[in-house]
């Protein structure tokens, strides 16, 4: 039976095999109804896209993509602090081993992708910030279907995922947690996203649960507080749970931007840190040490973690094997929960 092409979805679906192209690359050229009758022929052709010859249309030009996903939830600074050592890390390690760099902000409607490796712009792709994974999931699996190499950080989701390297979120929610309950800290809240939706943060929660459990303590929904990852919200939240009367003697913040801001309300209703309040973030961005006081945080090594991506998209570019990592965080203890200062 001779396989189908472009060419016969094209003369189904009455548009021209350009259109076709952009369609099952999930361009925004194509409006939606478009693109979904020629996914539709496509399925009932059981189509499939020839990667082999993809590849013989393609030679490698030594350059990778990096794709940040805009923060929808901080207009005014659309990219996650934390990533911008991460991108200096891997420009520089790229470029020690022979790769350009490209980097884009991407926006939802953007097609992610898509047609870095179609129109050779790039010989593969490291994702960074992609906060809602299912929104994405079939335009990563138009890429895994033509081949293209691509990583992405932070989540787990090897279902779909070529390669998924990030932080090992549940240990550190874990490591934090413990350390505030090995200070007598009882009451301890957790401030931050919770849902499936956001999967690092979850396992960071999941870390906290799994924490109190070992420690003995009761986890009371009064202390687990859904706010979305800024400084404002931790500042405002923290307010709401005074307002509200819930007695807490520590807090767990998902993120460091978070953290500052519960530091923030803190000394605003007169709570001193960390006589009255241990706080713990997570990240350890670079502002943290200069703060006061100065806070405590699970790190990640944003250094490791740009080697990894790098070496994993270089592999999978050259069809090597890969698999994917969970990388360790390091508690790092300064005031804001008290003990003496040191690095777990």
């Amino acid at each position: 039976m001779k396989r189908p092409t472009s060419l016969d979805i094209a003369a189904i679906t009455g548009v021209s095999q350009t259109t076709v192209s952009r369609a099952l690359s999930h361009s925004p050229l194509v409006n939606e109804e478009t693109r979904q009758k020629i996914l539709d022929v496509a399925r009932q052709l059981h189509y499939k896209v020839d990667a082999n010859a993809r590849k013989l249309r393609s030679k490698k030009i030594h350059t990778m993509a990096v794709l940040i996903s805009a923060d929808l939830d901080n207009p005014q600074n659309p990219i996650n602090p934390f990533f911008l050592p991460l991108i200096g890390s891997i420009l520089q390690y790229a470029g020690e081993k022979g790769f350009d760099i490209i980097t884009s902000l991407q926006q939802p409607t953007d097609d992610w992708g898509t047609d870095y490796g179609f129109s050779r712009r790039a010989d593969g792709i490291i994702f960074l910030g992609c906060k809602d994974f299912e929104s994405y999931t079939n335009k990563f699996e138009y890429l895994n279907q033509v081949g293209d190499p691509w990583v992405v950080w932070g989540v787990n989701r090897p279902d779909c995922a070529r390669l998924c390297i990030g932080s090992d979120n549940e240990d550190g929610g874990f490591k934090a947690t413990s350390h505030l309950a090995r200070l007598g800290r009882r009451r301890i809240a957790y401030f931050g996203k919770s849902s499936p939706e956001h999967p690092e943060f979850k396992e960071r929660f999941d870390g906290y649960r799994r924490a109190l459990h070992a420690a003995g303590i009761e986890y009371d929904p009064k202390l687990h507080r859904d706010c979305f990852l800024e400084r404002d919200e931790g500042f405002a939240e923290v307010g709401r749970m005074i307002n509200e009367g819930v007695e807490f003697d520590a807090v767990f913040a998902s993120c460091d931007l978070l953290a500052m801001g519960v530091l923030q309300g803190l000394n605003r209703h007169g709570f001193r840190v960390p006589h009255d309040v241990s706080v713990i973030g997570f990240d350890d961005l670079w502002v943290c040490s200069s703060l006061s006081p100065a806070l405590s945080t699970m790190r990640q090594d944003t250094e490791a973690a740009a080697r990894v991506l790098v070496d994993g998209l270089s592999a999978l570019i050259e069809n090597e094997p890969v698999k994917d990592i969970r990388m360790p965080t390091q508690l790092v203890v300064r005031e804001s929960c008290g003990g003496l200062s040191r690095m777990n």
